[in-house]
């Protein structure tokens, strides 16, 4: 291939070049994490450049974490023993808002703010130790009887 042709070539010109001249105060978007309370999570311009917005920011994304741990581990979207067409809807239902809820929890923390990736870890984190994890639950009727059986030497005779 010559390419010392290509040493003669100008350069692009700027209509063509990828700059957006129109926007002059148009906010880049960051590609790695980095610390502080200027952000744009989830909508333009918000929480802006005051504190107490950041600290409200922080305060939506944990809570969205947990409840969507709380819907994931929700009596509803477990099924349980109702086969109709009803809980099934409501299955559904439930489960689509449990999606839609992790979703905007991930777009939050494609901000790459580190402030908002360690709540939506600690809001998921409280969320299953509150709903999800054995740490809070009391033990059914089933488990206090198995409880206190001997264990089963996996004869059957």
């Amino acid at each position: 291939m010559d390419h010392d042709s290509m040493h003669n070539m100008s350069p692009p010109s700027s209509s063509s070049s990828m700059t957006n001249h129109t926007k002059p105060h148009m906010m880049m978007m960051h590609m790695t994490f980095f610390w502080g309370k200027n952000t744009e999570v989830l909508f333009s311009g918000w929480p802006g450049t005051s504190s107490g917005m950041y600290a409200l920011c922080l305060i939506v994304v944990f809570l969205l974490a947990v409840i969507a741990e709380w819907l994931a581990h929700s009596r509803i979207l477990r099924g349980g023993d109702a086969t109709s067409r009803a809980a099934g809807i409501a299955q559904t239902a439930v489960y689509t808002l449990r999606t839609g809820l992790s979703y905007l929890v991930m777009l939050a923390v494609m901000s790459f703010n580190g402030g908002v990736f360690i709540v939506a870890i600690a809001g998921y984190a409280v969320g299953f130790l509150l709903f999800g994890s054995t740490a809070f639950k009391k033990p059914s009727d089933d488990q206090k009887i198995s409880g206190l059986l001997p264990p089963s030497s996996g004869c059957v005779c």
